[in-house]
């Protein structure tokens, strides 16, 4: 689908940012002894960040004392190095231990503020059901296909595609026995001038609707769609094998540990399988069409439990938990955080609109009505008697809703699918890449 000039409704107030922020994450290759002391490193960080909350904790419970500031906190560290409980915090880098008490207080900021009602008081980070990891802001160096981490040294690391960029922090975490590190990297964008200019206008001049599903992962408003991956569902018999193995094993013996590590290695692949066909087809998306249209859809509400309660049991409750089940394993919030992120790198935009009533409403006649599809697949207008797909008529209609914003002027990126933040297992699937 065509529209003409399309680059002239494009938002150039979003496009205004002249700096590009982006992660690269590569594979380490640790010795055994390099290995063992990012893994202490890990520990010293959950440990300050447990030492600070709970002194937080405390001081939020007491009427006399109030909360630390992220410098007073800081100002802690050393003396808790003196002690004799807490010496072994020395073995660590000190900056590693500052941005523990940073994230902390980022995390309590978030639970204080009303713009964010998700966010909740941070909780305790425990050994096994906690992520390992550490960031580096400054003192770390990279030379082509190694990096040097402080108090660690050099470490090799798989070099998939170059680094653009320049460096400002590193965050080292381990997925199951592996480890990777993330290069977060500042991008100006300058023209051949050496002045700092926007994105350059997008290639292609198409507009697209796209409405997602089930049954369908992703339907375009041409007709196309795309089969859903459903990774976990394949691999849904095999971990619960290696998890019910797991429940038999004494826990923390040896053998407990040995299996937990087949049952990261199974989520892994599943969160890998995911985020590598996430990937590519939003850059395929992203690089075809200018201006992508896509509903606006809060997948908390979406995936909420049918249960209900003692009082009030829930109806439908297995059937409600095999959609949810469904919905978050094609990872619907990834994939969106994924489009916004790329269409604006590439001069594009994408447009969310309001979902309701998008897949029951005729693109003939534009009679709505729930009579207008009485199944998941069918659609067939009762006025005018129009018959199709159910999921593209709603992708023709997410695209004719984003006319209407263009023309409008709305064009405002506001947030796209709407999911708060999952805690991320040892080996679970990656959050949004930060815009």
């Amino acid at each position: 689908r065509i529209l003409f000039s399309v680059d002239l409704f494009i938002d150039q107030s979003i496009l205004k940012s002249v700096i590009k922020r982006q992660a690269f994450k590569f594979k380490l290759k640790p010795t055994p002894e390099q290995a063992q002391l990012m893994a202490r490193f890990a520990g010293c960080r959950r440990y300050a960040w447990n030492l600070a909350l709970e002194e937080q904790n405390r001081r939020k419970a007491s009427d006399t004392e109030k909360m630390l500031w992220y410098e007073e906190l800081t100002d802690l560290l050393p003396k808790w190095k003196k002690t004799k409980k807490h010496s072994f915090l020395k073995n660590a880098h000190s900056q590693i231990l500052q941005q523990a008490l940073k994230d902390l207080k980022l995390a309590i900021d978030g639970a204080f503020d009303p713009q964010q009602p998700l966010k909740q008081w941070p909780k305790w980070k425990k050994k096994h059901k906690s992520v390992e990891s550490f960031r580096y802001p400054q003192g770390f160096d990279i030379d082509n296909r190694r990096v040097f981490l402080p108090k660690i040294g050099w470490v090799g690391f798989f070099k998939s595609r170059n680094i653009e960029g320049t460096p400002k922090n590193i965050t080292v975490k381990q997925h199951g026995s592996d480890w990777f590190v993330s290069i977060q990297t500042k991008l100006v964008l300058r023209d051949e001038n050496g002045k700092e200019t926007k994105p350059p206008p997008h290639e292609k001049n198409t507009v697209v609707g796209l409405d997602m599903g089930v049954v369908r992962f992703l339907t375009y408003s041409d007709g196309k769609f795309e089969e859903p991956l459903d990774s976990f569902r394949k691999a849904e018999a095999n971990l619960a094998k290696v998890q019910r193995e797991l429940s038999r094993k004494q826990k923390f013996s040896n053998n407990w540990k040995k299996q937990k590590g087949k049952v990261n290695r199974a989520y892994k692949k599943i969160a890998y399988c995911r985020y590598d066909y996430l990937q590519k087809l939003s850059t395929v998306i992203s690089k075809t069409h200018a201006i992508v249209c896509v509903e606006n859809l809060d997948i908390d509400n979406m995936t909420e439990s049918a249960s209900g309660t003692v009082e009030n049991p829930g109806k439908n409750v297995a059937r409600k938990s095999g959609l949810n089940k469904s919905i978050l394993d094609q990872g619907w919030g990834m994939f969106g955080g994924m489009l916004k992120y790329k269409s604006v790198w590439l001069g594009g935009q994408l447009i969310p609109v309001p979902p309701a009533w998008t897949s029951q409403t005729c693109p003939e006649c534009e009679y709505c009505s729930e009579e207008n599809r009485k199944t998941q697949a069918e659609f067939i207008c009762q006025r005018c008697g129009y018959e199709n797909n159910a999921d593209h008529v709603g992708a023709i209609n997410v695209e004719r809703a984003g006319h209407a914003r263009i023309v409008g002027g709305r064009t405002d990126l506001v947030s796209v699918w709407k999911q708060k933040p999952l805690l991320e297992p040892s080996a679970g699937p990656a959050g949004i890449p930060f815009l």
